[in-house]
């Protein structure tokens, strides 16, 4: 659960969308090269780390709120840095941090993710948020969304939920039993908490619809999972504006 003192709100999206292997992105890395907003890769301190962030800064004329993007277990792939684009888009600065900075070349991007101290991840992706929160162009809202890996350090697990002080929205695939599994007990202890936990399940979705669902062989239940997960998070990302 990310808890950063400096925000006056903290909106939490979670994508848990789970993918099984990360595919060419020539497409997604083409697009990114083709958009005209302004982007740029900036250093966010964590104490003694540096954390490598991408920026994409959307053309408006007004401050704008934030997103922090959580990459998947594939790390800062040509797709995130496309979503953070995307989203900008809407009218939001993107900020997608690389999770890994400082390690050099790595040979096993999925392995050395799912070795990350958990503390680690928390206070890069706190710092992250407190950072961009103070943009001059910001308006201070910053909404945290994670994909597969990012969507669970998002929400990182339902025992801590009387400490969650954001509305927590849900995109879940049809097609994944293993993360619909944990839905109920986390709706059963959002519930008692009273807290807001609302989940949409896209039938027929399977791994990572998000970004399988715009590549250009995307099947239909993908392409059309996210293309309704994107209007419904377009329209919670207005609730900030």
């Amino acid at each position: 659960m990310l808890v950063s003192r400096a925000m006056k709100k903290l909106f939490i999206a979670l994508l848990l969308l789970v993918a099984v292997s990360a595919p060419a992105q020539d497409w997604a890395k083409q697009r990114l090269a083709a958009s005209t907003r302004h982007r740029e890769w900036v250093n966010v301190k964590n104490g003694v780390r540096t954390v490598s962030a991408f920026v994409v800064y959307p053309e408006v004329k007004g401050k704008a709120p934030a997103v922090v993007v959580i990459h998947e277990i594939f790390g800062m792939t040509d797709w995130v840095q496309l979503l953070a684009d995307e989203l900008a888009e809407t009218g939001v600065i993107a900020i997608a941090p690389d999770l890994l900075s400082g390690m050099g070349a790595i040979a096993d991007v999925g392995k050395a993710i799912r070795d990350l101290p958990p503390d680690q991840i928390t206070g890069d992706l706190n710092a992250v948020a407190d950072y961009v929160s103070k943009f001059p162009a910001a308006n201070g809202k910053v909404a945290v969304a994670g994909f597969c890996w990012g969507g669970t350090q998002s929400f990182r697990g339902p025992d801590v939920v009387d400490t969650i002080k954001a509305p927590v929205y849900g995109f879940y695939a049809g097609n994944d039993a293993r993360i619909g599994a944990t839905v109920p007990k986390t709706q059963e202890l959002m519930r008692a908490a009273s807290k807001t936990y609302e989940i949409v399940t896209y039938d027929g979705a399977g791994h990572g619809f998000m970004r399988a669902g715009e590549a250009p062989d995307a099947s239909e239940a993908n392409k059309k999972a996210r293309d309704e997960a994107w209007t419904r998070w377009k329209s919670l990302l207005k609730k900030l504006q």
